[in-house]
């Protein structure tokens, strides 16, 4: 479903700039600051603000941030004034109540009339972009995602704001956006001044690759080793950075984030039920949930899966035992099938791993909780996820008070998945596992503290608290603001 929009994203830079700045957090935030310098509008203040919408697939964020007008050695320092969660589930999910949308955004956007000073209102752009979850809902109805699109657009056209548009925007999208994001941040392009404690450096420096889990998607991008070749042209891309050429792999993998995956995994399982219960290993001994069938049909990610069952509901009881979720999670994947040299999975050629990667959001999240983002190997890895797994569920509500039960109950499957997708998935090794860095809100040991970088996750990217008003010699079409 993604690889049909992939040649989308290699004419997009024929397109308005605007349009394509607007839907990624960073490419958002320099937007916002290139905007108003580069249309010599005049600012009552001197200072800026800009509101970021991050329609995700099973919730939707409002970020406030504002700025200095001036810039200072080529810098804009971006502070995040505040972040809103907007109450409710992903925008796909309200296909059958777009009428409620409206309401749904109020909240917050309201609450960005409070924060964003009066006279600054109208100078103040405003930007939503939604991911995958509205990209599954594209792909079973375009029509629908369009009136929630929308909708989305008149409700947010309504505030007294300088609204920019709201959008879908693409896996390749997320993917290059994500790996530029890393790079710029981790100073590996050769920029040509120092800003705020990142180093500034001439030579070729070997990038990092990017590695990103929503809920609905995930995206694997880098720079392969030179003496390959990308064999499916729908991965390639090719981006001029600072004077210098990339060559860059990128794919998502749609219906393989961490909650579409449970989905898949749930559909495929009960298959081979005939009483509606599923005795199920990604789930601690004692717990039990009941499921609609049809709730678990909704999605277009299970589809492949469905059938007609003698039971309307069944309940899950958990078994906690990490082994053999591992092999029903592997059953997701299939590596059989794989027209080119080398595949990560369902016929998708992937080159060689190389170097370091970063890997964000909901790879972070997930492991920052299980204690395993500083430095643990693939298999320390796998022996917490055997204990944590076979742990009680009594026990484990009564050592995590305080985190939601539908989070709770979910970690030994999102972690028993997470390792899966990495070494069956990508095609990491106990070795090459050692070069993953799971990025959370500081990026590991390559920026100094002065530097203020702080990644969150916000369409996939992260927000760049440091970035600069005018990159000097940064000649790609999305950061074109020169």
């Amino acid at each position: 479903m993604e690889d049909r929009k992939g040649s989308e994203f290699k004419k997009f830079c024929h397109k308005n700039i605007l349009a394509i700045l607007g839907f990624s957090s960073i490419m958002a935030v320099v937007a916002l600051i290139a905007v108003g310098m580069s249309q010599h509008r005049p600012l009552p203040e001197n200072v800026k603000y800009g509101i970021v919408l991050d329609a995700g697939s099973s919730h939707t964020s409002l970020y406030i941030y504002k700025w200095p007008a001036e810039k200072e050695n080529d810098t804009g320092v971006v502070h995040q004034l505040e972040e809103c969660k907007v109450k409710g589930l992903g925008i796909s999910k309200y296909a059958q109540k777009v009428d409620e949308i409206k309401t749904y955004l109020a909240a917050c956007m309201e609450r960005s009339r409070e924060v964003v000073p009066i006279s600054q209102h109208q100078e103040t752009p405003v930007y939503l972009g939604a991911t995958a979850g509205m990209r599954l809902l594209r792909d079973e109805s375009e029509t629908v995602a369009d009136k929630i699109l929308d909708m989305v657009s008149k409700t947010l056209d309504e505030y007294p704001f300088d609204f920019q548009g709201a959008r879908i925007i693409t896996g390749q999208e997320e993917g290059a956006y994500g790996w530029i994001t890393i790079n710029y941040l981790m100073g590996n392009f050769p920029q040509k001044s120092s800003w705020y404690g990142l180093v500034s450096h001439e030579e070729e420096k070997q990038t990092y690759g990017a590695l990103d889990l929503g809920g609905a998607s995930t995206q694997i991008t880098f720079v392969p080793p030179s003496n390959e070749t990308i064999e499916s042209p729908d991965n390639s891309l090719q981006f001029r950075l600072y004077g210098r050429d990339y060559n860059v792999y990128t794919h998502s993998f749609l219906c393989y984030g961490k909650d579409q995956a449970l989905l898949q995994k749930l559909a495929k399982d009960i298959e081979d039920t005939s009483n509606g219960i599923l005795k199920d290993p990604c789930f601690h001994p004692g717990y039990e949930r009941v499921v609609n069938i049809s709730d678990l049909y909704k999605t277009p990610c299970t589809k492949r899966f469905e059938k007609t069952l003698p039971f309307h509901q069944f309940q899950i009881q958990g078994v906690g035992d990490y082994q053999r979720c591992h092999e029903s999670i592997q059953e997701l994947f299939n590596t059989s099938n794989c027209p080119y040299s080398q595949c990560a999975f369902n016929g998708v050629f992937l080159p060689s791993l190389q170097g370091h990667f970063g890997a964000f959001s909901a790879f972070y999240f997930v492991m920052n909780f299980l204690n395993l983002t500083s430095g643990s190997s693939s298999e320390q890895a796998m022996k917490t996820m055997v204990n944590f797994c076979s742990r009680p569920w009594e026990e484990i509500k009564t050592s995590f008070v305080g985190v939601k039960e539908k989070y709770l109950s979910e970690y030994c499957f999102s972690g028993t998945y997470i390792l899966t997708l990495l070494l069956k998935g990508y095609n990491f090794t106990p070795s090459s596992w050692k070069n993953i860095d799971f990025m959370g809100k500081k990026l590991p040991g390559r920026l100094s503290k002065s530097s203020m970088v702080n990644i969150n996750r916000q369409l996939t990217l992260g927000i760049v608290e440091v970035v600069p008003v005018f990159p000097p010699v940064l000649n790609f079409c999305i950061l074109k603001l020169i």
